[in-house]
């Protein structure tokens, strides 16, 4: 991939997509294109097939899809299913028609079954039943896995998938219902200290375990991924560590400054009791690791936080 190639950054005003922009500026990459909302409607085939004749990237990033938390996967669960089968499915097809001469596409952990053995392998997906709270959304981005196999197998595209862990950095949606748990903990508490509430009422136990990278991380690792990486299998993106979701909420707590009480709400869902992705493929195959530890991260995007909000 050259400095001037054709480059599609697909969901480039959302988090991951933004960081990935970030990256390949930092990088030098200078022939950009990022199908914005206002360009392009990735879940129109028409539409997307249109933009790609226009554009025709060499390489593409797909970080598009629709996201959310939990409660917003419960409520929308067709949106989440529909939208995010739409988008791969156009994105993947237009790469193969325009000839692309790679596609990285970028899935989650959530397509992992729920009682899936810790560490999680790459072989262990489509071993059991997924986590219910997120199944719509984790059957989409499976399908997408499966196409780029697919296109892989029939037609030689050198097409390839990263997992990653849960992402958090700039440019996250930060609120109570639509926000994933580090946006969500970081609005709440930030709230709290402003309004001097006395407690702050997290969902579920506390006690389910989660693995977290900072978007940065994450951008550096897609673009080492699309540089380096050829192989047909899928890769987890991870630091490898993982915390309880209490032990998360104290360390926003600390990094907001907050000092009051923290409750937990049990009516609220917990999702998957531990994700704890194994990166074995990612360190010894790929040669790629994480440089931002969760506390650093925390720090850096609480500060994004206050200056954009």
């Amino acid at each position: 991939m050259k400095s001037n190639s054709r480059i599609l950054i697909a969901g480039s005003n959302g988090c991951v997509g933004s960081a990935i922009v970030r990256k390949l500026q930092e990088k030098g990459y200078n022939n950009l294109h990022f199908g914005t909302r206002k360009e392009v409607d990735f879940t129109n085939q028409l539409d997307t097939l249109h933009f790609f004749n226009e554009v025709r990237p060499k390489y593409v990033f797909l970080a598009a899809a629709r996201v959310g938390g939990i409660m917003d996967n419960k409520t929308y669960p067709a949106n989440f299913i529909y939208d995010n089968l739409m988008i791969q499915s156009n994105i993947i097809n237009c790469s193969h028609k325009f000839a692309v001469k790679k596609l990285l596409f970028l899935g989650s952990s959530c397509i992992y079954p729920r009682l899936a053995e810790q560490p999680i392998k790459e072989d262990a997906l489509m071993t059991g039943k997924l986590e219910p709270t997120n199944e719509a959304y984790a059957v989409a981005k499976i399908a997408g896995i499966q196409l780029c196999k697919s296109y892989r197998q029939q037609h030689g595209s050198n097409f390839i998938s990263a997992q990653p862990c849960n992402i958090y950095g700039p440019f996250d949606t930060f609120n109570e219902t639509s926000s994933h748990v580090v946006g969500s903990l970081l609005y709440k508490f930030h709230n709290a200290k402003i309004n001097n509430d006395p407690f702050v009422e997290c969902w579920g136990d506390g006690t389910p375990y989660r693995e977290f990278l900072h978007v940065e991380d994450l951008a550096d690792a897609c673009l080492h991924l699309m540089k380096f990486y050829e192989g047909d299998d899928i890769v987890n993106v991870g630091p490898g560590v993982d915390y309880t979701i209490k032990q998360l909420a104290e360390k926003v707590a600390k990094v907001v400054g907050y000092d009051g009480e923290i409750k937990w709400d049990t009516s609220k869902p917990n999702g998957m009791p531990r994700k704890l992705l194994d990166v074995e493929r990612l360190h010894n195959e790929c040669h790629w690791k994480h440089m931002i530890e969760l506390d650093e991260g925390l720090e850096k995007t609480y500060k994004w936080y206050l200056e954009n909000n």
